[in-house]
């Protein structure tokens, strides 16, 4: 994985080709990138990010950003308040509580 203005790429190599395949990831925006090299590779990425920025700039539109670690999430109040005291029976903040809770496993795109 390669990161680039907090972008980040997932990479993977053809072998019968011989080239490298990139795609920037933790967007709904499409940005792709080839190199026959690790360097080439990391330069493509870099001017890939680069153009698309440029490119949203010239359309006045926002790019797309990686996550911001914030989603929000609408419930029942009476879940909201079940959780709430769990969590303040843990002695933690509804945040740490849930992002405990969430992470008891690893996900994989």
């Amino acid at each position: 994985m390669m990161k680039y203005k907090n972008y980040e790429s997932r990479v993977s190599f053809d072998d019968e080709a011989g080239i490298f395949h990139g795609e920037v990831i933790g967007i709904r925006d499409v940005i792709t990138f080839q190199g026959e090299s690790v360097a080439e590779l990391r330069r493509a990425f870099a001017e890939s990010v680069d153009d698309y920025l440029a490119f949203c700039a010239e359309r006045g539109e926002e790019p797309d950003k990686p996550f911001s670690g914030r989603f929000v999430l609408r419930i029942k109040p009476e879940l909201h308040k079940q959780i709430y005291l769990a969590a303040k029976q843990e002695g933690k903040s509804l945040n740490a509580w849930v992002e405990e809770k969430l992470s008891w496993q690893k996900y994989s795109a």
